[in-house]
């Protein structure tokens, strides 16, 4: 028998399921960070809001809300809200007014 092996088949029980694991969220340490990258974009920037600890549902929630009061398009996926814009400031306020604990990182 190899070291790779699971049990897939008993005959007490029949075939055996795994349950899949459900994906945790990263609380983090509580700050909100916002970055700014130009890679991979052809040299147009976007802000990368981190460190939210928010469910995926919660997540797109607040990154339409960010989009709306910015006016820009953006993306929320992986824990991470992409939105395309460089006015880091005006997303600083809007997330403190959220009552987020934010710091401007990167460049």
């Amino acid at each position: 028998m190899s070291k790779n092996s699971r049990l897939v088949y008993s005959t007490d029980q029949g075939r055996i399921k795994e349950e899949p694991a459900l994906p945790t969220v990263d609380p983090g340490d509580g700050i909100v960070r916002l970055k700014r990258e130009t890679k991979g974009r052809k040299g147009k920037g976007v802000t990368l809001v981190t460190g939210l600890g928010l469910e995926a549902a919660e997540l797109k929630k607040l990154a339409k809300t960010l989009k709306q009061q910015c006016g820009v398009g953006g993306a929320a996926k992986e824990g991470v809200i992409e939105i395309q814009t460089d006015d880091r400031d005006k997303l600083k306020a809007l997330l403190e007014k959220l009552g987020y604990t934010v710091k401007l990182a990167g460049g």
